[in-house]
């Protein structure tokens, strides 16, 4: 008996890899992976299994694992081909495919860190911090804790009030890392949001750089920093839900490996290209750049759909009459005109047949009634047929699809009510998806002066909602900017009636301004639906913060006496470095080396001793004196979680 039948027969021996006849494959990988305690003994108690994976070192039997699950991931181990490779087509190594999942992924430096991404200011130069899963596993655990929250206001038409409750029922704004901000949404929010739409930083650099974010991380950080918030963004969706990411070319490719890796590939349901600079990008060397794309996931493809509108604005014109529900819908005649004399031939038996309609047009019968009229699919004479067979007509009328109208002539029409729907294209280049003209000169009109910020076009953020929410979905934008999604969540509930929410998390001082001013002015009045005093409101927290105060201090200094003046204040006040010894750290501020340095080395320096994973409260050690939360910030945070 060859290794192979050998191995096979001893598994037979536990019905956890082994029943009615079937060898489960998976579950021998899966065990060997968790060095499970039954399959392990089940090997060293065989004698060629003992020989061929374990390896006595110094009298202790080790398992090699890894030398396992290669051979029975072998094709051969089990007869579903006759060679390793007779199915597939890929990249191998050593006579192996690069993965297991079958799958080539995308791997690369810092894959297995956390990437803290805490820029607070768009000119901010930020030695980025990162933490290793492996050997910093209690850091992260820290870092992912909830956190708290304070200055908490309430913003309506009419200005800021004080904020007396907390519901799911809120709108929300808040300042802070966005990666601490979902960890945190995660205790509240999980599987709660039905889209996730952001507009992250393009990792473009150089003349291309119109993100004031942190543009210019290398490659692999940048997909460090988008994998950390992906990964959590993922377990706040609805299971019908999607995810809509914009992103240029630079980084597209990158992201789409990387999104199929954590959204599954299955579940990509298309890249759309949006023009939104028609005129190009002026002074490139080679393509003048007019368009940008988006990215769309659903979260499980077959629980999700699209809704059923018409986004191309001549197209929706068409559904130019609205039901009793506030849905848009045309009449069309029932009767079918597109079919040839040959093709209406052979459907004569079972598609025509006479209508009879009573007198008050309210009832309608397929049998001959006395004081009913008929009515035949007959269109200037010439005998046609009807769209449905004569069951499937009286569904239709059942459900309210068919109306009976007489034109100018008196003669009876049968029509169908067609209810507002398109097929979307993976092209948007209608004239509003404009950004400069609908993002960014609509933000300056807003506000009154110029933005910070480069938002989208608020029509593509009203289309992607229209097509992908309900009038009671909550939308999550991490990368807020300027607040265009909160902006189209409340224009589109005045188009449609809906009631959605938004929850907009923006970390950088600058964005948080016009984020927060543009949605209440909207409030007063929206250029959009052109509704004034618009029954709404948002409330805006911030992450309670720590060291994050610290950390601000320092970048505020403008020279080393300042940095000195302030180290007193910041150890006494704040979290260092466990391993920093302060007497020293004092001495040397004055050594020659130090002096010599560049201011900004010297900052870093300083920004270096701070504890990094203590820069907002954790919602555990809100309530310790030092952390100087008040008793409403407290209260307010134990109501947002439920506590």
């Amino acid at each position: 008996m060859n290794i192979l039948s050998h191995i096979k027969k001893l598994l037979t021996n536990d019905e956890k890899f082994y029943k009615d006849g079937a060898l489960f494959k998976n579950n021998v990988v899966e065990a060997a992976l968790k060095l499970d305690i039954d399959l392990i003994k089940l090997l060293l108690n065989d004698d060629k299994a003992r020989e061929i994976f374990f390896s006595d070192i110094e009298g202790v039997m080790v398992f090699d694992k890894v030398k396992f699950q290669k051979f029975i991931s072998n094709k051969q181990f089990l007869p579903d081909s006759y060679t390793a490779f007779e199915n597939k087509i890929g990249l191998t190594a050593n006579g192996e495919f690069l993965t297991n999942a079958k799958e080539v992924v995308l791997d690369f430096p810092y894959k297995d860190c956390v990437l803290e991404g805490g820029q607070t200011k768009e000119d901010q130069k930020r030695k980025e911090i990162f933490w290793n899963e492996t050997l910093a596993p209690d850091d992260i655990d820290t870092l992912f804790e909830p956190k708290a929250f304070s200055n908490w206001k309430k913003y309506d038409k009419d200005g800021a009030h004080e904020v007396k409750d907390v519901s799911l029922e809120d709108n929300l704004i808040i300042k802070g890392n966005n990666l601490n901000v979902l960890h945190s949404l995660k205790e509240v929010y999980r599987d709660k949001i039905k889209l996730i739409y952001i507009d992250p930083p393009y990792n473009t650099g150089g003349d291309a750089n119109i993100f004031t974010y942190n543009n210019t991380f290398n490659h692999s950080t940048w997909l460090t920093f988008m994998k950390n918030r992906l990964e959590i963004a993922k377990e706040l969706l609805t299971d019908d839900g999607f995810i809509a990411i914009a992103i240029d070319h630079y980084e597209l490719g990158y992201l789409t490996v990387l999104a199929d890796e954590i959204f599954e590939r299955n579940n990509r349901l298309g890249i759309i290209t949006v023009v939104h600079n028609a005129q190009g990008r002026n002074q490139e060397k080679f393509f003048g750049t007019s368009n940008e794309f988006m990215l769309v996931y659903a979260n499980n493809k077959n629980l999700a759909n699209f809704n059923n509108v018409a986004l191309d604005e001549d197209k929706r014109k068409e559904f130019n009459l609205i039901d009793n529900k506030g849905k848009r819908y045309k009449e069309q005649t029932f009767i079918r005109f597109e079919d040839g004399p040959e093709k209406t031939q052979k459907r004569m038996e079972k598609f025509h047949y006479p209508i009879y309609v009573s007198k008050d047009l309210k009832n309608i019968s397929l049998e001959e009634k006395g004081d009913y009229d008929s009515v035949y699919p007959i269109m200037k004479g010439i005998n046609k047929t009807w769209k449905t067979k004569k069951e499937s007509f009286i569904e239709k009328f059942k459900d309210g699809l068919i109306v009976i109208k007489k034109d100018q002539n008196n003669d009876l029409n049968i029509l169908e009510k067609l209810y507002e729907n398109q097929v979307i294209k993976t092209h948007w280049v209608d004239q509003r998806y404009s950004a400069r003209f609908h993002g960014t000169r609509l933000l300056r009109n807003i506000i009154g002066r110029k933005g910070v910020s480069f938002p989208k076009s608020i029509h593509t953020v009203i289309d992607t909602l229209k097509l992908m929410t309900n009038k009671d979905d909550i939308i999550l934008d991490f990368h807020a900017g300027s607040g265009t999604t909160g902006h189209a969540t409340i224009s589109l509930n005045q188009e449609d009636g809906g009631n959605r929410k938004f929850i907009l998390v923006e970390q950088l001082d600058e964005h948080i301004i016009d984020c927060v001013e543009r949605n209440q002015k909207v409030l007063i009045s929206d250029p959009i639906s052109e509704q004034k005093e618009i029954n709404s409101s948002f409330t805006y927290l911030e992450l309670s913060k720590m060291n994050e105060n610290a950390k601000n201090d320092i970048l505020e200094c403008k020279n080393i006496n300042q940095l000195k003046n302030k180290f007193e204040d910041i150890y006494q006040k704040y979290q260092i470095r466990y391993n920093v010894n302060v007497e020293q750290f004092k001495d040397k501020l004055n050594d020659k080396n130090f002096l010599e340095l560049k201011f900004e080395e010297q900052q870093q320096i300083f920004l270096n001793i701070i504890d990094t994973n203590q820069l907002y409260v954790s919602y555990t050690d809100m309530n310790d004196k030092d952390n100087c939360m008040s008793d409403s910030d407290i209260n307010l945070t134990n109501l947002f979680y439920k506590k």
